[in-house]
C-alpha cells in the first residue's frame, strides 16, 4: 500500500464517523433500535444482505471455491433452503412478530409463555453472538495485518472502534445505512477483482481453459449425510431439507436480523424485504465464488502467487492478491472492502446485543423515561462494542477451529428456537411448562448427536431434528399434562397478506428451482 490507498482507507473511516454523527440527535425506544420505523425495502435489503456477507465470505467463500482441498462451487448448496425459508417466514412468522410492536424478539416468547423463555434464549443469543462476532474480527484482523503492513492489535482497533463509535451515535439508522453504502462497496470490490483476475488470465477463454472441473461440481444427489464420514456432506438433500431450518431460523429467531424486518415502516416493506433477500442473495453468492474461481486458477497458474499462500492458509488467497497484483488505489478501495464486510456484521452485533441487553435483562417491562432508556441503549452499546473487541484478541490462533464450533453450536440450537417461536405463533394451546421441556428436549438431542453421533451425521441435519424433537415433545407434554381443554385462541385472517404471499410463494418457489438448475449447469457452461 502506498499513500493513495491509506488516503482512501483513511477517508472512508472519517466518513462513517460523520455518518454516526448524522444520526445521533435520534433518541428513544423506537428511534435508537428500530430508526423510528422509517426505513424502506431497499436499505433494509442491503443492510440484511450486507450482514451476511461478511467479510468472512468475501475472504474465505472465495478461498473454498478457488484453491481449498474438497472445496468448489459446492459452496453454492448453501443457499438451496434460502427462498424456502423465505416464503416460511413471510406467511407464518414475521408478520406476528412485526404486529407485536415489539424491540426485542424475546420478548414476543414471554408474552406467549413466560419470562423464563425469554431470558433463556435471550441470553444464548448475547453469549453465542458476541463470541462469534469477536472471532470474525480476530480473522480478519489477521489477515488485513499482512496486508496493511500494521500491527495486529492496531487493525482490531481499526475495525472495532470505528464501527463501536457510529454504532453508538446513531443507533439502528446508522447501522442500516452504514450496511448499504458498505454492501455497495463490497459488491462494487467482487466485481473488481473478477475482472482484474481475469485480465492477468488473458480473457475468460483462458480462464476456461486452465479451469480445474472438478470444482464445477455444484449439485450432489447421492450424499445425504448419514453414514460414515458425513461431518462434512454437502448433499442435496441435507442442504435443502436443513438449509430450511437453519435459515428460518436464522433470519425469523436472531434479533440482529429479525430487528431490521422491524425497523421497516409497514408490514409491506418487511414482506418486500424478505422477498428481495430471496432473490438477490444467490447471484451475490454466484458472483463471489466466480471470483473464487478466477482468482483461485491465477494462483494454480502463477507460482510466485501461489507460493505465499500455505497450504493450511488459503483464507490468504483474495488478501495477497489485492496486494500485490492489484493498482495502488483499487489496492485501497479493496481494502475498505473487506473492512465494510467486517464492519457491518460489528456494527449490527453492537446495536442488535444492545436492544436484547436492555429489552430483557435492564428494562423488561419497567417503566422509564426516554432518558433514562437511552442511556441504557448507549452504555450497553459501549459495553458490547468493548467486549466483543477483546475477545477479538482472546481468540488467539484457534480461530479457524472456533468458527467451524460456532457454526456447529448454531445448529444445535437453532432448530429448537425456530420450533418455539412456531409454537409460541402458530400452537395457541401449549403452555410455558410444556415449552420450556421441548426447548431443552431439543437441544439435549442434538448435543447428543454432536457428541456420540458426530461425524456418521451431517451437522446440517441438526437444525431440522432439534426443530422436530422440540415442537413434538412441547405438544406430547402438554396433552399430558393439561388437565383441561385450553381453546386455541382465534387468529385474524389478513386477506391482503396472504394475496401477497401467494404471488411471492410462486415467485421464491421458481428461484429455488432457478438456483438448482443454474448450480447444476455449471460445469456444462464453463
Amino acid at each position: 500500500m502506498n499513500w493513495i490507498d491509506y488516503i482512501i482507507v483513511v477517508v472512508y473511516a472519517g466518513g462513517f464517523l460523520l455518518l454516526g454523527k448524522l444520526f445521533s440527535k435520534k433518541s428513544g425506544r423506537q428511534d435508537y433500535y428500530l430508526g423510528g420505523k422509517s426505513f424502506g425495502w431497499f436499505p433494509l435489503s442491503l443492510s440484511v444482505m450486507a450482514t451476511q456477507l461478511s467479510a468472512i465470505s468475501f475472504i474465505s467463500a472465495p478461498a473454498f471455491v478457488g484453491i481449498r482441498q474438497g472445496g468448489g462451487l459446492q459452496w453454492l448448496s448453501y443457499e438451496f433452503g434460502l427462498p424456502l425459508a423465505m416464503i416460511f417466514l413471510g406467511v407464518f412468522l414475521v408478520p406476528k412478530l412485526y404486529k407485536a410492536g415489539i424491540v426485542s424478539i424475546y420478548e414476543y416468547l414471554e408474552n406467549r409463555f413466560n419470562r423464563s423463555t425469554r431470558v433463556l434464549i435471550s441470553i444464548v443469543f448475547q453469549i453465542s453472538r458476541s463470541f462469534g462476532t469477536g472471532v470474525m474480527v480476530y480473522a480478519v484482523a489477521l489477515i488485513l495485518m499482512s496486508v496493511l503492513g500494521i500491527p495486529f492489535y492496531q487493525t482490531i482497533l481499526v475495525i472495532g472502534v470505528i464501527t463501536l463509535i457510529y454504532s453508538y451515535q446513531g443507533g439502528m439508522s446508522a447501522v442500516v445505512y452504514g450496511d448499504m453504502i458498505q454492501m455497495i462497496i463490497l459488491v462494487g470490490g467482487i466485481v473488481v477483482s473478477l475482472f482484474v483476475g481475469l485480465d492477468y488470465l488473458g480473457g475468460f477463454h483462458n480462464f476456461l481453459a486452465h479451469l480445474d472441473p472438478s470444482r464445477l461440481n455444484a449439485v450432489n444427489f447421492k450424499d445425504f449425510g448419514i453414514g460414515e464420514g458425513s461431518g462434512s456432506a454437502f448433499g442435496f438433500f441435507p442442504m435443502v431439507i436443513g438449509g430450511f431450518f437453519l435459515y428460518a431460523s436464522y433470519y425469523g429467531t436472531d434479533q440482529s436480523q429479525v430487528q431490521r424486518l422491524l425497523s421497516a415502516k409497514n408490514m409491506k416493506t418487511a414482506r418486500n424485504t424478505l422477498l428481495v433477500n430471496g432473490l438477490l442473495r444467490f447471484p451475490i453468492t454466484l458472483l463471489y465464488s466466480i471470483m473464487g474461481l478466477v482468482v483461485g486458477t491465477f494462483a494454480l497458474m502463477t507460482p510466485a502467487f501461489s507460493s505465499l499462500i500455505p497450504a493450511d492458509k488459503p483464507d490468504l488467497l483474495i488478501p495477497v492478491f489485492i496486494r500485490d497484483y492489484l493498482p495502488h488505489g483499487l489496492i485501497g478501495l479493496l481494502i475498505v472492502a473487506i473492512l465494510s464486510a467486517a464492519m457491518s456484521s460489528l456494527s449490527s452485533t453492537i446495536n442488535s446485543l444492545s436492544a436484547v441487553t436492555t429489552e430483557d435483562l435492564l428494562v423488561a417491562g419497567k417503566k422509564v423515561s426516554d432518558k433514562a432508556y437511552f442511556k441504557y441503549s448507549k452504555l450497553t452499546s459501549v459495553f458490547w462494542g468493548v467486549v466483543t473487541i477483546v475477545l477479538a484478541f482472546f481468540t488467539g490462533n484457534i480461530a479457524e477451529t472456533v468458527i467451524e464450533a460456532i457454526n456447529k453450536v448454531g445448529s444445535v440450537f437453532y432448530g429448537p428456537i425456530l420450533a418455539t417461536f412456531m409454537v409460541a405463533s402458530m400452537v395457541r394451546w401449549v403452555h410455558s411448562r410444556a415449552m420450556n421441556i421441548g426447548l431443552v428436549t431439543g437441544v439435549l438431542v442434538n448435543v447428543f448427536l454432536w457428541l456420540v453421533v458426530g461425524d456418521h451425521l451431517f451437522w446440517f441435519w441438526w437444525n431440522l431434528i432439534g426443530a422436530v424433537v422440540t415442537f413434538a415433545v412441547a405438544l406430547f407434554t402438554q396433552k399430558l399434562t393439561q388437565k383441561e381443554k385450553v381453546l386455541a385462541e382465534k387468529q385474524d385472517v389478513d386477506e391482503e397478506h396472504y394475496h401477497f404471499w401467494s404471488r411471492n410463494t410462486i415467485i421464491l418457489i421458481v428461484q429455488f428451482i432457478v438456483i438448482v438448475l443454474i448450480s447444476l449447469s455449471l460445469k456444462y457452461l464453463l
